[in-house]
């Protein structure tokens, strides 16, 4: 087993895949789908259609003849052309889900228009790095349009000040650019990132011990025996336990069991690494939408410890989590934003 941060590159079923294993387990998986299908982060020309208020959103028109998704109205107007980034995969029959809050994110810098400010994140807590970067930011954003605001991530607390002053600069001059683009019918102007392109982007930070380019490296890593595992329902758990996770139209319904562990505290230790591991399973199979767990049978008391667990497992998630809570039937219910296909689909 290697240990540390690997980034392997490869292919996968003759399409461009990459993996992150931090020390021997899968940890990240992304994998481009086939054909023209759309791309989350995608930017288009869109021109508003028709409101569908009782939703609470508006249809608007993309390339093609397609229909995206806007959860807003406020503003808007038929006929009105606008900028609309997709966030997440279309559903068969269904429209693609796009927001008029842009984002243009690379390695170490987001620029967020309509979003004025100079942001550093949080995960930088070194005074000195933060005013460092704060003055760093400051210039590159110098002259900039007043409607673009910053964000700085992570990974620039370790990276070369000329390497960050360039990767601002770069988004800063796309969005300038795309923003006065509103000219003409629904168009493509910027492509979602591609599998490979998403593990430079947001597997560098922490640094990778590892970058594995060459063929076969999924197979060398075990990454394919993993992603055979990942078509399961069942999931081994620590502890001798075990959950079966099972997608519906409606919901993921997740099932918790503990095994052939008889001890008065089974079922808790069950849960709580039920808990640990839920994040990642439904993070490396695509799954999100509405979750409903059914946790092994437990005392009241011991709920909250187990929604610390939950709070904390789901807390490093890169994409929005609402942790809805129990219902009066014992389910544990939550929801997790659908960012990517489902690696179901991907594979079939």
């Amino acid at each position: 087993m290697t240990k540390g941060r690997v980034v392997l590159l490869d292919d996968l079923k003759g399409r461009p895949a990459a993996a992150l294993m931090v020390d021997g387990q899968l940890e990240d998986l992304a994998i481009d789908p086939e054909g023209e299908a759309i791309l989350p982060g995608a930017i288009y020309r869109a021109i508003a259609d028709r409101p569908m208020k009782g939703q609470g959103g508006i249809f608007v028109k993309l390339p093609g003849g397609a229909s995206g998704f806007l959860r807003q109205i406020s503003g808007i107007s038929p006929g009105q052309r606008l900028l609309v980034q997709v966030t997440g995969p279309t559903e068969p029959g269904k429209a693609t889900p796009v927001t008029a809050r842009l984002l243009f994110k690379s390695r170490h810098a987001i620029i967020t228009p309509d979003a004025p400010g100079l942001n550093i994140s949080r995960a930088i807590r070194d005074e000195e790095t933060r005013a460092a970067l704060g003055d760093l930011a400051e210039g590159a954003m110098a002259g900039a349009d007043p409607r673009l605001g910053l964000i700085l991530r992570s990974a620039a607390a370790e990276a070369d000040e000329d390497e960050v002053t360039d990767d601002i600069a770069a988004m800063r001059d796309l969005a300038t650019a795309l923003l006065a683009d509103l000219d003409g019918g629904p168009e493509l102007l910027l492509d979602g990132p591609s599998a490979q392109d998403t593990a430079w982007r947001d597997w560098s930070h922490p640094a990778p011990d590892m970058v594995e380019d060459r063929a076969g490296s999924f197979e060398a890593f075990g990454v394919l025996e993993a992603i055979e595992a990942l078509l399961a329902p069942r999931v081994t758990l620590t502890g001798g336990g075990h959950m079966m996770i099972e997608p519906t139209r409606a919901l993921v319904a997740v099932d918790v069991n503990t095994g052939p562990d008889t001890s008065p505290a089974a079922s808790l230790k069950a849960n709580i690494a039920a808990a640990r591991e839920l994040p990642r399973q439904l993070r490396l199979r695509g799954l999100g939408g509405q979750v409903v767990v059914d946790f092994a049978p437990q005392p009241k008391k011991d709920r909250a410890i187990l929604e610390q667990v939950i709070r904390a497992a789901f807390k490093g998630e890169g994409t929005d989590v609402t942790l809805a809570g129990w219902t009066t039937l014992g389910l544990y219910e939550m929801t997790r934003r659908r960012d990517r296909l489902t690696l179901a689909e991907l594979l079939a």
